[in-house]
């Protein structure tokens, strides 16, 4: 027994070894070029640096965050995949469905939050739209209502956009993409009305006059579109001002050695100027933490948004 034990223990240690030589395959679950694909890159190069691993990311898009989710809980738990997840996936998607795809709370272990960033209410330009009171002119102004798009059933646009449209008394008609990228580029060719996107999606396309802001979700105005009022300045309900946030899980039971290195890794790239410029410039602000954050992150939101879905009749099969 005693052999079979140190046997055990022996092999134990040689696959966490091994995990923390192969490179970390990083599941990513919005497409390349979006902001949440911007952000797992970023955060791969200094993590993998720190660690002296290499990191590979895979981008697997599609259903709102379930195929990469699905993909994630397929592998072994063995150190070898983690995975980049938003607070869509984490505290929305999975409470839009009547039969829950996956849970939250149960299916992930966390590593670490990466960071948080406000969403922006856009228009297109060149529509005449610059206030909320604009929009809700187009909204009453025709069959359908507005059309605003979003990067997918059960994503933060999606339900701020929603829960702005039910509490304004606005008629709308919800337009999902898969991802971001798709959304802006049907925005600015005008085959939507509006979107709700991440700053740093949003942000380039208003310095150059492509797109027209109207709102940033958040308690307080950003520093990178400081002249946006915020959803409350604006004449929206303040219960909105709810920024999106990122955070880094890996599938439940992965070893919780490879957590703290991943951990502390993500909390030495706060310091790291590099990786904090980079971040700064996509307008997220870095959060130090402990793995056990991530779930409380989650558990808080939950009780925020859960409610808000069953109030307004989202969830679907």
């Amino acid at each position: 027994m005693i052999r079979a034990s140190l046997l055990a223990c022996g092999l134990s240690a040689w696959a966490l070894g091994a995990a923390a030589q192969s490179p970390l395959q990083v599941i990513a679950q919005q497409p390349p070029g979006s902001g949440s694909d911007a952000m797992t890159r970023a955060w791969g190069e200094c993590a993998g640096r720190l660690m002296g691993r290499p990191v590979v990311v895979q981008n697997k898009p599609g259903a709102n965050g379930i195929l990469a989710i699905n993909y994630l809980k397929g592998q072994a738990a063995d150190g070898s995949f983690a995975m980049t997840i938003g607070m869509s996936q984490m505290t929305i998607t999975p409470y839009v469905h009547t039969q829950m795809p996956y849970d939250p709370l149960k299916d992930f272990a966390g590593v670490a939050m990466i960071g948080s960033s406000p969403l922006v209410l856009v228009v297109p330009a060149g529509t005449g739209i610059s206030k909320l009171a604009d929009l809700e002119k187009v909204a009453r102004s025709q069959a359908g209502g507005l059309n605003f798009g979003s990067p997918g059933k059960g994503s933060p646009a999606h339900l701020l956009t929603t829960a702005l449209t039910d509490a304004m008394h606005w008629p709308a008609t919800h337009v999902p993409f898969v991802g971001e990228s798709a959304g802006l580029t049907a925005l600015m060719g005008q085959q939507i009305q509006a979107m709700t996107l991440v700053l740093n999606t949003a942000a380039p396309q208003v310095k150059a006059g492509k797109l027209v802001p109207l709102a940033v979700f958040a308690s307080q105005r950003s520093a990178v579109l400081p002249e946006v009022p915020t959803i409350a300045e604006a004449g929206g309900p303040a219960l909105l001002a709810r920024p999106s946030w990122i955070a880094v899980v890996a599938k439940k039971g992965t070893p919780p050695e490879v957590i703290k290195t991943l951990n502390d890794a993500t909390n030495q790239c706060y310091s790291d100027p590099v990786y904090a410029n980079s971040m700064d410039k996509m307008g997220v602000t870095l959060m130090r933490s402990q793995p056990a954050d991530v779930l409380g992150f989650a558990e808080r939101d939950i009780a925020v948004w859960k409610p808000l879905i069953d109030k307004l009749g989202l969830a679907t099969q």
